[in-house]
This record gives structure tokens, C-alpha cells and sequence, in this order.
């Protein structure tokens, strides 16, 4: 199950985290895969890694912010690979920041990549995959999205554009059927990455986190990228327009 042989995957947000952990995934089980981040040689030392464990990929520097950039790189990835198959979008950054005190330039920056560029690099992507009639994109919200009790002090931009993702999968999801594709959200609860570690979250509120968690523990990368494996196979072609949240239980408590 979950076999990706002879397909191309492109990962946003590789270099680290939860976006260099689907890299090593997605290669695991046969795809390609183009690690693409802002950092040009943390996603060639991604890809060193994946070429020693057996697999294939190559790094790009991308911006998915920059809609010029999207298009120029994702050219150059088909170009090399000869087609694309399945889109990650996990480029995003957390910058946390009081509602009351938020400049429009912060609000900006954290809408341009989080939002704008998860739509840029699924638009690109959708255009190739149509030509085969297949394609996975799946795209990386939270469990502060709304409708769900989550809410972060300090992340109203977080999380205005991590629910805008989750519309705007649904809306995706619906237009891009008819050529074949899928379009999906991971919503992952409290995971151990870097960028949750340079939030440097107060002890009282990281310890009141975990305490509403059933698991009693924060989530690894790898158990995303699990959730990614899925929605990128063939095992998931009757799943689109769906939300996975992958919390521990946070939502159920």
C-alpha cells in the first residue's frame, strides 16, 4: 500500500520540520522529490539525506510568495522530472504578534506565504497535473482554524490564514475534480518542529497545551508525513475536500 514509484512530489517548506520529514516520506515509498525552500542549502543537505537512504530528489530555492517564482521553479522542476504528481504545501511561518499591536506589513507577510502561497504553488501544480489526469495536493492548515475552540493569543494572522486554507481547499477541491485531482488538509495539532520551539511559548501555557491533549504528549513530523503519505496515494482517490486533523485527540477532549 501507499506505493508513490514513478511519481514527482514537490514539497514547500522542506529544509526542516514537518516539510523535510514528508520529503524523506514521500522518497521512502518511491516518489521523487523536489525539496524546495527559502534556503537553498538546507534543502540540498534534505536531499543528501534522501539520496542516502535510497531515494531520489533535488533542491530549490522557492519563495511561494512570489507568484514569478512559483511558476519559474515549478517549470524547472517538470523540466527535470518530467511531470508532477503530488504537491505538499507546507511552507508557512508562525510570527506571533497581539492583535492590538499588528502592523498591516505583518498581517501581510504572514497572508502572502501562509494563504497566498499555498493557492500560488496549488494553481501551478494543478496545471500539470491535468495533463495526466492524476494529482495529489495536500495542504497543511492547524487545528487553530476556526469552528474548532482553538484560538492562539498572539496568532490572529496564524490563524485567519490557516482557516483560509481549509475554504479554500474545499472551493479546490470541487473545481479540480473533474481533472483528476485531489485536494486535501492536514490540520496537525501541537508538533515538535522548530518553528513551534522558536515561538518560545510560555511554560504556563505549553504545560496547560499538553494537559488538554488525551495523549499527553506533542506530535513527531513523521506522524504528519504519515497522514501525507496517505493522501498522496492511490489508497486515498475517493478522499478530497477533507480536513485529517492529527492532534493526539486535542479536538475530542
Amino acid at each position: 500500500m501507499f506505493e508513490l514509484t514513478g511519481k514527482v512530489a514537490v514539497v514547500t517548506g522542506a529544509r526542516r520540520g514537518m516539510g523535510r520529514a514528508h520529503a524523506l516520506a514521500l522518497a521512502k515509498q518511491g516518489a521523487k522529490v523536489a525539496v524546495t525552500d527559502i534556503n537553498l542549502a538546507e534543502c540540498e543537505a534534505v536531499v543528501e539525506e534522501i539520496k542516502k537512504a535510497g531515494g531520489a530528489g533535488a533542491a530549490w530555492k522557492l519563495d511561494v510568495s512570489s507568484a514569478a517564482e512559483v511558476n519559474a521553479v515549478f517549470g524547472e522542476i517538470v523540466s527535470r522530472f518530467g511531470r508532477l504528481d503530488i504537491l505538499i504545501n507546507n511552507a508557512g511561518i508562525y510570527e506571533p504578534k497581539a492583535a492590538i499591536d499588528l502592523s498591516e506589513a505583518e498581517w501581510e507577510r504572514m497572508i502572502h506565504i501562509n494563504l497566498k502561497g499555498q493557492f500560488l504553488c496549488a494553481q501551478r501544480a494543478a496545471k500539470e497535473m491535468m495533463k495526466n489526469k492524476w494529482g495529489r495536493i495536500v495542504n497543511i492548515a492547524s487545528v487553530a482554524s476556526g469552528q474548532v475552540g482553538v484560538g492562539i493569543a498572539g496568532g490572529v494572522h496564524y490563524t485567519a490564514s490557516k482557516g483560509g486554507i481549509i475554504g479554500m481547499t474545499e472551493t479546490l477541491a470541487i473545481e479540480f475534480a473533474p481533472l483528476g485531482i485531489t485536494v486535501n488538509v492536514i490540520g496537525p495539532g501541537a508538533i515538535d518542529t522548530p518553528m513551534v520551539s522558536a515561538a518560545q511559548i510560555p511554560k504556563e501555557a505549553f504545560e496547560g497545551m499538553l494537559a488538554r491533549i488525551p495523549l499527553k504528549r506533542m506530535g513527531r513530523p513523521e506522524e504528519i508525513a504519515a497522514a501525507g503519505v496517505f493522501l498522496a496515494s492511490e489508497e486515498a482517490s475517493y478522499v478530497t475536500g477533507a480536513t485529517l486533523f492529527v492532534d493526539g485527540g486535542w479536538l475530542a477532549a
